[in-house]
C-alpha cells in the first residue's frame, strides 16, 4: 500500500521529468531562423530605430533565442531581441513559420492603426 508521501513523491518526479516544450522547428534548414530575424529587422519601427542607431555610430544586432519560447493562444513563439551596443531595445516574439510577430506587449507588432474614413469618403459612400 502506498503512503500519501509516496504518491506526492511520485507526482513530483513526473512533474520534474516533464520536459519544457520548445517550438517545433520546421524542416527548412536555416530559413526559419533567417525569416524570424528578418520579420523583426524589417518592421517599420525597427528600421527607424536601427537607422538612428547607425547614424549615432552604434552597432545593431538581432538575437534569436530558441531556448526562450512563449506559448500564447495555442501558438509557440521564438524570442528575438533587438540590441544596440549590446543593450536591449525591444523584445519581439515570432512564430517559427514567420506568420505572426508580437511586440513586448504581446500585441501584433507592426500592425498599422485602423484608419477612419474621411468625411468626404463617408459622404460619397452609398
Amino acid at each position: 500500500m502506498s503512503s500519501p508521501m509516496h504518491r506526492i513523491g511520485v507526482l513530483a518526479l513526473f512533474w520534474c521529468a516533464t520536459p519544457v516544450h520548445a517550438c517545433d522547428y520546421p524542416d527548412l534548414g536555416n530559413l526559419p531562423l533567417r525569416r524570424a530575424v528578418s520579420k523583426v529587422k524589417f518592421l517599420p519601427q525597427t528600421e527607424a530605430w536601427a537607422a538612428g542607431q547607425h547614424e549615432a555610430g552604434r552597432v545593431v544586432q538581432y538575437a534569436l533565442q530558441l531556448e526562450r519560447t512563449l506559448h500564447r493562444a495555442g501558438r509557440c513563439y521564438w524570442t528575438v531581441d533587438a540590441l544596440a551596443e549590446g543593450k536591449l531595445w525591444r523584445r519581439f516574439y515570432v512564430t517559427p513559420d514567420g506568420q505572426r510577430v508580437l511586440g513586448e506587449d504581446l500585441k501584433p507588432a507592426g500592425a498599422r492603426p485602423a484608419t477612419r474614413p474621411s468625411a468626404a469618403a463617408k459622404a460619397a459612400a452609398p
